[in-house]
C-alpha cells in the first residue's frame, strides 16, 4: 500500500505525515480482502495506491472552512474518491480516513459480501 501525499499552501512536516500515515494506513485491514479479487487495477497502478492531498483553500482568512483534504484510492475495479472540508487540519483528516472507510466497506459488501451471500441462498434450496 503506497500512500502519497501532496500538499497546497501548507507545509508538509513530519508530524503532519505520521498522522496522514496513521490514520490512512489504518484503512489497511479493511482492504485485505480484495487481494485475492481477481479484477484488475486500471491505468497500471499498484494495488491500493492511495493519494491524498491536503490543502489550505486561502492564505488570508483565518475562520471557517479554510482546510480541504482528498483522497482517492485505486482498488481492483473501481477507484474510490472522499473529500472534506472544516477548520481542524487534523480533524478533517480523520473525517477523511473516516469517510473512506465507509466507501471501502460499501463496495466491498457490493463486490465480495453480496454474492457470497447469494450463493449461500442459492445452496440452501
Amino acid at each position: 500500500m503506497n500512500i502519497t501525499i501532496k500538499t497546497k499552501n501548507i507545509e508538509l512536516t513530519l508530524q503532519l505525515e505520521n498522522f496522514i500515515n496513521k490514520k490512512i494506513g489504518g484503512l489497511k485491514k479493511f482492504l485485505g480482502v480484495f487481494q485475492k479479487h481477481g479484477a484488475p487495477v486500471t491505468n497500471g497502478r499498484d494495488l491500493f495506491d492511495i493519494f491524498v492531498e491536503v490543502e489550505r483553500e486561502t492564505k488570508h482568512h483565518k475562520k471557517g472552512d479554510i482546510f480541504k483534504s482528498e483522497a482517492k484510492i485505486y482498488l481492483p475495479g473501481r477507484n474510490l474518491f472522499a473529500k472534506t472540508h472544516g477548520e481542524d487540519l487534523m480533524k478533517i483528516i480523520n473525517e477523511l480516513s473516516k469517510e473512506l472507510e465507509r466507501e471501502i466497506r460499501k463496495y466491498k459488501t457490493k463486490v465480495i459480501e453480496f454474492p457470497r451471500r447469494q450463493a449461500k441462498k442459492f445452496q440452501q434450496r
